[in-house]
């Protein structure tokens, strides 16, 4: 799948390491998450995927974790065991500006990003904090509740936070939670810069394998993308 979305020009891959609290995945990424750690993927099998996908010319990599499986890990550890693999950084969504200072502190000298999140309940001058502390990208969540391709982002607020944020940063803005249609795709990219696809892009092969489950990954993506992909 890593290298279908290769083919299909993605900017940057998100991977998952699989937890069993994912408080901010909604039914699909959680349901995906348990099915790796039932079948047992631990966090280095899910580096080792990362990295054997940069070694064959992946986009640059992101894994997507939580706090506890990080501490557990250890944080150091676990930003060698990135850099070791040629991944980017990590998006841990359940750490907040006040307590990301740790992970921040192993992953600023090494070079990777933490790109952290801003939701539409977050303060103005706090978002603006938040900004400036994010590495990589500003991940600005489209709508309350969890990941999930059924709810429809919420743009009417989010072309005066993205104002609101390029005043202070000039980091990147990406909007993901709920981004599932080119339509989507196109909104969000014609006010920030970029949109992050999650949820929709399991969905589109639930139930699947092999040559049937491919097939489904590249119409999706040719569908999101606006346009066809030459074949793998």
């Amino acid at each position: 799948m890593l290298a279908i979305l290769t083919e299909a020009g993605a900017d940057i891959l998100e991977l998952g390491i699989p937890y069993g609290d994912p408080l901010a995945d909604g039914p699909t990424i959680a349901a995906a998450a348990q099915r790796a750690l039932d079948g047992g993927t631990t966090i280095d099998d899910a580096i080792a995927l990362a990295a054997s996908a940069a070694r064959d010319g992946a986009p640059p990599i992101l894994m997507f974790t939580y706090f506890n499986p990080v501490l557990q890990y250890g944080i150091a550890r676990f930003a060698d065991a990135l850099v070791a693999g040629g991944i980017c950084g990590a998006i841990v969504p359940d750490v907040p500006l006040e307590e990301s200072a740790a992970i921040a502190a192993e992953f600023g000298p090494r070079g990777l990003a933490l790109p952290l999140l801003v939701a539409p309940t977050t303060p103005p001058t706090r978002a603006q904090a938040i900004a400036c502390a994010s590495g990589g990208f500003v991940y600005i969540v489209s709508r309350l509740g969890v990941t999930s391709a059924s709810k429809e982002p919420d743009f009417a607020w989010i072309a005066d936070r993205v104002r609101t944020l390029r005043a202070v940063t000039d980091t990147p803005l990406a909007i993901g939670f709920g981004i599932s249609t080119a339509a989507h795709v196109r909104q969000a990219c014609e006010i920030s810069d970029g949109a992050v696809v999650g949820s929709a892009l399991i969905d589109a092969y639930a139930g699947t394998r092999g040559k049937e489950a491919v097939g489904r990954v590249r119409a999706f993506l040719e569908g999101i993308a606006g346009r066809k992909n030459s074949p793998a």
